[in-house]
């Protein structure tokens, strides 16, 4: 099995590095969604980049039609993406309270929208069709090296932002009200985090999918949250159980010729349930 993953790795190692990054990424994001019990939120943003995606590609098919090649490419599929992800995770979260409607409602209400209009926008469009039904697959096996650099600097900053100012972070994910009456500024820190999760998520959704996207967001911060009791400890838990699993994902989908993507998701699912029950069994 080893022998097979190692001979596998001229090929597609950039893949492999790619999802490895990603995996460390967004888990460590994803740690301040869990804390704050906002793991909804991660798959609305996740389905709102993909409805960035399917919007640059209705305007790809409207400017070819006009002659117009502006707004094709992936640059700006990449640039959509992010900025509906960005938009989400700002709209959400720092929506004021005192509305008729939840979080969670308006929450939902953004996740149907985005689920729903880019297949309208598409319908006529099999080859844009095509590459929504692509993003909602997920597979890691078209990364590039532009990609792999790109994750590997996000993935670098986020552990250096995260290193150099995880007491105000831990004191957001834990109490932001205290935050507030020590003058930390929430709202603004607030901000700053949901910017990061749309820009992490939205950029991930286009090399990853969505469903990688939103499991390591989210399951390996649900698994850590288990095994130790800080957000301290948690920081570091949940990257190291997103990497961990994703390289045995790795290995097992290389041997068994399965999408590395869904098997990674399927052993952390596997993981929180074997945690859920350990919680049960000695409660």
């Amino acid at each position: 099995m080893i022998e097979a993953f190692l001979a596998s790795w001229p090929l597609f190692a950039t893949s492999y590095l790619a999802g490895w990054a990603i995996a460390f990424l967004l888990s460590l994001v994803g740690v301040w969604v869990v804390a704050r019990d906002q793991i909804f939120l991660g798959v609305a943003v996740a389905q709102a980049s993909t409805l960035g995606v399917a919007a640059a590609l209705w305007l790809g098919g409207l400017g070819a039609a006009a002659g117009v090649g502006i707004f094709r490419g992936d640059a700006i599929a990449s640039g959509l993406a992010v900025a509906t992800a960005v938009a989400t995770a700002l709209f959400t979260v720092l929506r004021r309270s005192g509305g008729r409607e939840s979080a969670e409602a308006v929450t939902g209400w953004v996740y149907l929208v985005s689920a729903s209009v880019p297949t309208l926008l598409l319908a006529s469009d099999p080859r844009g069709l095509e590459e929504v039904h692509h993003l909602l697959f997920s597979t890691l096996l078209g990364a590039t090296r532009v990609d792999l650099a790109v994750f590997a600097a996000l993935a670098a900053t986020t552990a250096l932002i995260v290193a150099r100012e995880h007491a105000p972070l831990r004191l957001l994910a834990i109490d932001p009200e205290i935050a507030d009456v020590i003058g930390l500024r929430s709202r603004v820190w607030h901000a700053a985090l949901a910017v990061w999760l749309g820009v992490a998520v939205g950029l991930s959704i286009r090399v990853s999918g969505t469903l990688y996207t939103f499991g390591c967001l989210v399951l390996p911060a649900l698994i850590g949250k288990h095994l130790v009791r800080e957000v301290r400890a948690l920081i570091w838990v949940a990257p190291l159980v997103a990497v961990g699993t994703a390289v045995l994902g790795f290995v097992l989908a290389n041997d068994w010729d399965i999408p590395p993507a869904h098997m990674t998701v399927a052993l952390l699912c596997a993981g929180l349930a074997a945690v859920w029950t350990r919680a049960r069994m000695f409660r």
